[in-house]
C-alpha cells in the first residue's frame, strides 16, 4: 500500500536572505476561513474567547497562545493554528489549511521590500504590529499580517508560492544592493 508524506508547498526554496531580510515558511498546523452567520456574529465572537481569542476588527488580527484570528475580509477571518470548536453552530467554517501557505519576512527593510511589490504603505507607522490588510502582491492575493514590529505574515496561495517566492527575492536583492552603494 502506499503512504503519502506530507510535503512543504515551498520546498527547497526556502530559507533565503538578502541583506538585513530573511525570508522563510512559517509552519501551519491549520487554516480555518470562518464567516459568522446572520445575526450570530456575538456567538462568534463568544466561542473564540472560549479559545483566547476574539473577533477580529477590520484590518487588524487577535494573537494568543492559542493562534490567531486575523481579518480577511467582510464578516470573514482566518482562524491560524487554532481549532474551531464550537464554532460550527455560530459561522461558516471551512478548512483551507491545504490552500495556503504562510511566508515571514523578516528584517528590518521587510516594509521596503514589499513597497515594491504591495499597494499600500506597510511601514510601522501606517501598519503597526497587529494590522491585517487583504491586498495584491504582484498579480496574486495576499493576507499580510504585522506580527512582530520586524516581522510581516504573507498568507498566499499555495499554488502560487513559487511565484510570491521568486518575487520577494528580487525584491529582497534590490533593496539589499541599495544599501550597498
Amino acid at each position: 500500500m502506499a503512504s503519502l508524506i506530507a510535503k512543504s508547498a515551498v520546498g527547497d526554496l526556502l530559507p533565503i536572505s538578502h541583506g538585513s531580510v530573511t525570508l522563510r515558511e512559517m509552519p501551519l498546523t491549520r487554516i480555518t476561513a470562518i464567516a459568522p452567520f446572520t445575526g450570530r456574529e456575538a456567538a462568534t465572537g463568544t466561542v473564540l474567547r472560549k479559545i483566547g481569542l476574539d473577533w477580529p476588527t477590520p484590518n487588524q488580527g487577535v494573537t494568543a497562545k492559542s493562534g490567531h484570528c486575523l481579518w480577511s475580509g467582510r464578516q470573514q477571518a482566518f482562524l491560524i493554528n487554532a481549532e474551531p470548536d464550537g464554532l460550527q453552530d455560530a459561522a461558516a467554517v471551512t478548512d483551507i489549511s491545504d490552500g495556503w501557505v504562510a511566508l515571514v519576512l523578516e528584517g528590518a527593510t521587510g516594509a521596503e521590500v514589499l513597497a515594491r511589490l504591495v499597494p499600500i504603505d506597510l511601514g510601522p507607522r501606517a501598519f503597526p504590529q497587529g494590522a491585517v490588510a487583504r491586498t495584491s502582491l504582484g498579480h496574486m492575493m495576499v493576507l499580510v499580517h504585522r506580527a512582530a514590529p520586524q516581522n510581516l505574515t504573507l498568507y498566499v496561495f499555495r499554488s502560487m508560492v513559487g511565484t510570491a517566492v521568486h518575487e520577494i527575492e528580487v525584491a529582497m536583492q534590490a533593496v539589499a544592493a541599495r544599501a550597498v552603494v
